[in-house]
């Protein structure tokens, strides 16, 4: 079954004093594009988080936010004096380089984040796993979702390419009367200027053979049969199923363009646009398939 694109998965973990709210979202993208924001006490996983998603999200733009609460973060916070002292000693130095008379005031100390120390290296490794918890509880709710966009977004499809295929069959009921057909009113039409132009057997036979050979058709209905094949079976595929359909429907769209090109029919060209037609729809659908 394919997936879309678009979606969203939200999941909240509460242990420990530590809440995490992880919440993505998803849109089309040609490619895989990472937004991640986090907290600055998970500043330091941003590359593992990342890899996260990437062993389970192939192809869009992601938009990821976590939120970290926490209850005992006063009980938690190290003071540390030696760095205030270092601190204070480089803003005197600096006053007195700058020429500057004014006292240091706390917000110049509390401007250095060195000063505390948030947490300990284990309380960071529980605030990390409770945090890779939710984002795996929230990628399992974006998937979900996309899944479900994708089973409608299979169906339609899947009916579209039905209705080529039908078409396709109307064209190929058509065209074997198609040259017989023009080539009469062609032979008509010659006859009126040339008198002896409808005694000239072997002449007609040879104009009606070259007509038949520069109209054929039947190769390309051939190819594009079996490009709707293809197109079928990559629909239950999993690896890089958007990209692949959006190769497949270039082709489609290559022998459609060449049968209206050929023929010398005026309904096969119309029933062609009405093909054009079901595969620009298609285009635009498979635009959302991850």
């Amino acid at each position: 079954m394919i997936s879309s694109m678009t979606g969203y998965g939200r999941s909240v973990v509460e242990r420990q004093g530590i809440s995490v709210e992880a919440e993505i979202k998803t849109l089309n993208s040609r490619f895989l594009d990472l937004s991640v924001r986090l907290p600055s006490s998970l500043s330091s996983k941003e590359l593992k988080i990342r890899e996260i998603i990437r062993k389970r999200i192939r192809r869009g733009k992601v938009i990821l936010n976590i939120f970290v609460n926490k209850d005992n973060v006063t009980e938690s916070l190290n003071f540390d004096s030696g760095v205030l002292d270092s601190i204070v000693v480089a803003l005197n130095k600096i006053k007195e380089i700058a020429g500057i008379d004014e006292g240091i005031s706390l917000e110049n100390i509390l401007s250095f984040n060195s000063l505390f120390q948030n947490e300990k290296p284990e309380e960071e490794e529980e605030e990390f796993e409770i945090t890779k918890e939710a984002l795996d509880k929230a990628l399992e709710d974006l998937t979900d979702m996309r899944m479900r966009e994708g089973k409608s977004l299979e169906k339609d499809l899947l009916e579209r390419v039905e209705k080529v295929e039908e078409l396709l069959a109307e064209i190929e009921k058509l065209d074997g009367d198609s040259i017989r057909e023009y080539f009469s009113k062609l032979t008509e039409r010659a006859s009126k200027l040339f008198a002896d132009f409808e005694n000239d057997k072997d002449r007609l036979n040879s104009e009606l053979a070259l007509l038949a050979e520069k109209s054929d058709i039947t190769e390309e209905c051939v190819r594009l049969h079996s490009h709707i094949k293809m197109f079928r079976e990559t629909l239950n595929n999993k690896d890089e199923v958007g990209r692949r359909l959006n190769f497949i429907l270039q082709e489609m769209n290559r022998e459609a363009n060449t049968i209206n090109s050929k023929t010398v029919s005026t309904e096969i060209v119309q029933t062609g646009i009405k093909i054009k037609e079901e595969l620009e729809k298609i285009r635009e659908q498979i635009q959302n398939v991850e």
